[in-house]
């Protein structure tokens, strides 16, 4: 199999910045407790008339002229999303019709916060089987949407945007070495959206209730959230015959600093090699790691070579992992 590596990235950060001060008009919260227990200082919020696609949309085009191509050169469009624009059709054919990627199949994964990390498995593993060449993946969330702003205990948590990477063949061990993806759906109850769905169609009584929000166990959550980041991040290790003190840079999903600090304090990885930016964005769910590595290399801190981990985990239960070089 030939390598599979990323040659192009692009993100969409929404215009509306809603900060913990905002939030203390709105909800029994305060900025203090916010940052003490998440990290978080703001985060971002699609405008009225921005869809999940819309966000797609822009950081596709956004990362493939990163790449110096076309949108016909794109033979695969895969979005992760938990926030769609509808149940069907796929948000990636609305992508993919939008930035004209003519040629392009799509499909769309659902795996929460994960999202980006299994799409990015997937894609990559198509493009070194040799069955396509250019796979667009995309992150993309509008949870503002599906969030009750009543509940200060999710609330505070979630904020939207969007990040894309284009894969292409590179040579072989280069580009994503690594890999590991796992599931755990014994704990399904534990972070959901219950209703809209087969289970629970919507109704009076749905609504009524609050079931089309997110529902979270945020102690339960924080449990796994741990133990799962540091597990992933150990395997793909493993795989690849480094150990954390290879990690030129770690790339965690945005959900809770203190998750990220118990990982570097478990693995051993001091936080100057920890790519954080959940302060200014919050949990963006899918579009979390794509996010990070975008500012990670724009921002300098990603040189050919190096050698990166990328880590989720998510609603399902989930979690998944990916080394790369760069």
């Amino acid at each position: 199999m030939r390598g599979c590596g990323i040659r192009g990235l692009g993100v969409a950060i929404p215009p509306v910045r809603l900060t913990n001060y905002d939030l203390e008009k709105m909800v029994e919260t305060s900025d203090e407790w916010i940052v003490e227990r998440t990290g978080i200082r703001e985060r971002r919020l699609a405008t009225p008339e921005l869809a999940t696609s819309d966000l797609a949309v822009q950081a596709s085009l956004m990362a493939l002229e990163d790449a110096g191509m076309t949108p016909e050169d794109v033979d695969l469009v895969i979005v992760a999303s938990a926030s769609p624009d509808m149940f069907f059709p796929a948000t990636a054919c609305l992508v993919q019709a939008r930035i004209g990627a003519t040629r392009a199949a799509g499909f769309d994964m659902e795996i929460g916060c994960t999202g980006f990390v299994y799409a990015l498995v997937v894609g990559s593993q198509l493009v070194k089987s040799g069955l396509y060449d250019n796979v667009l993946v995309v992150g993309a969330e509008t949870l503002s949407r599906v969030i009750n702003w009543k509940d200060r205990n999710t609330c505070v948590l979630f904020g939207d945007g969007a990040g894309a990477a284009v894969l292409c063949p590179v040579e072989e061990g280069r580009g994503i070495i690594g890999s590991h993806l796992g599931a755990d759906g014994s704990g399904a109850d534990l972070l959901k959206l219950p209703a809209g769905g087969s289970r629970l169609p919507a109704s009076h009584e749905t609504v009524d209730a609050g079931l089309h929000y997110v529902h979270m166990d945020g102690k339960a959550v924080f449990k796994f959230a741990v133990k799962s980041m540091n597990s992933a991040v150990q395997i793909v290790l493993n795989q690849c015959g480094k150990t954390p003190q290879d990690i030129d840079l770690l790339i965690p999903h945005q959900a809770n600093l203190r998750i990220i600090d118990s990982a570097c304090q478990y693995l051993g990885i001091p936080r100057d090699k920890v790519m954080i930016n959940i302060d200014r964005y919050g949990n963006t769910s899918s579009a979390s790691v794509p996010i990070a590595l975008w500012e990670a290399v724009k921002g300098g801190r990603v040189s050919p070579g190096d050698f990166l981990v990328l880590v989720a985990f998510g609603a399902g239960l989930s979690w998944g992992s990916v080394a790369i070089t760069w």
